[in-house]
């Protein structure tokens, strides 16, 4: 199945913006999917905003990225461009109790 819209514009955006190649950064945002329980597939610009904001920062880190949550904030406001895909029928306020923040 084809990766989502989301998906793939943040791997674009994060490949330009940081030192990681494509591969690297593809893999970096699956690492980042799949800890909040998401799949490339199905994810939503919603969800991917979730997790840019939640769960991306630590791994631009341990990968040595510098300026994390400036790239970051690019990333969400790159995502602006980006239809709602039809992907996954989880809402961003179970993504948010998952990730265990309170809404």
């Amino acid at each position: 199945m084809a990766d989502s819209s989301a998906f793939d514009n943040v791997c674009a955006g994060l490949e330009e913006g940081s030192s990681l190649d494509r591969l690297e950064a593809r893999g970096t945002v699956r690492i980042a999917l799949k800890g909040a329980g998401l799949d490339a597939s199905h994810v939503t610009r919603e969800e991917m905003v979730v997790v840019i904001e939640r769960v991306l920062p630590g791994e631009l880190e341990r990968r040595g990225v510098e300026n994390c949550d400036a790239l970051c904030a690019e990333l969400c406001r790159g995502l602006s461009d980006v239809e709602t895909d039809g992907g996954a029928a989880e809402t961003p306020d179970a993504v948010f109790r998952r990730l265990g923040g309170s809404i």
